[in-house]
């Protein structure tokens, strides 16, 4: 892939990845053919940031993990109340980095 298109989707997207991920990204974009750009370009991820509030919010509900797509998790905490607060709580300090896993794991699968 051409390394400006590169250069670009890093600067825009790089507080969606962990930044020991941001090298794996760029190495990856570029040995990827050109004709995944597109599909690279559509993938939605999720803001960390984002989840964390939701967690703060509503993570006793289970809301945060609803947010990531983590359906069991969700429904496991909301039948728990947020596994009676323990669960809660760690996720608070946890949920950013499951965003930025949910987030590499979009884009190894749309780069395979």
């Amino acid at each position: 892939m051409d390394s400006q298109k590169v250069d670009m989707f890093i600067m825009t997207y790089g507080k969606f990845f962990e930044s020991n991920q941001i090298i794996g990204v760029r190495e990856s974009l570029k040995n990827a053919d050109e004709s995944k750009w597109a599909i690279v370009q559509s993938i939605s991820f999720k803001d960390p940031t984002t989840s964390l509030i939701v967690s703060l919010l509503g993570g006793p509900f289970g809301i945060d993990r609803f947010f990531l797509g983590d359906t069991g998790l969700g429904i496991g905490k909301l039948v728990t109340c947020g596994g009676f607060g323990i669960w809660t709580l760690i996720d608070w300090f946890l949920i950013m980095g499951a965003a930025k896993e949910k987030n590499m794991s979009k884009l190894m699968q749309a780069l395979a």
